[in-house]
């Protein structure tokens, strides 16, 4: 079975997507260049942001038709998360409510990318 093991994201400015990042997620990336950013997880699971001004970026799509979910054992996990990065200016467009599948919030980066905090799958 093949699994994927990484995530990229188009973005605007692969840097300033890092800064982003390195606050939500408490780690610095594994790699940065002005093109491309990397995030190597504990998990195994990587993240890219790569530059659409990079000359090596081609595509022919546009828009943001995804998300990034960040599964947090319980409730007040989730309800923490969104204090904090709401009091570090991050977007919100969706505050946190009780969905069927449990507490949930979402959140942008810089590039209007939705981040979804939500609980494991029961």
């Amino acid at each position: 079975m093949t699994s994927p093991n990484l995530l990229i994201l188009y973005v605007e400015n692969a840097l300033e997507s890092a800064r982003f990042y390195k606050m939500i997620f408490g780690t610095a990336p594994l790699i940065q260049s002005p093109g491309f950013v990397s995030f190597r997880f504990d998990n195994g699971l990587g993240l890219g942001l790569w530059a659409t001004s990079s000359s090596e970026f081609v595509s022919g799509g546009t828009g943001h038709r995804g998300e990034i979910a960040i599964v947090v054992d319980e409730d007040a996990q989730i309800d923490r998360l969104h204090e904090e990065w709401s009091a570090a200016g991050v977007a919100i467009e969706q505050p946190p409510f009780t969905a069927a599948f449990g507490r949930t919030f979402v959140a942008l980066d810089p590039d209007g990318h939705r981040i979804r905090v939500c609980p494991p799958d029961k």
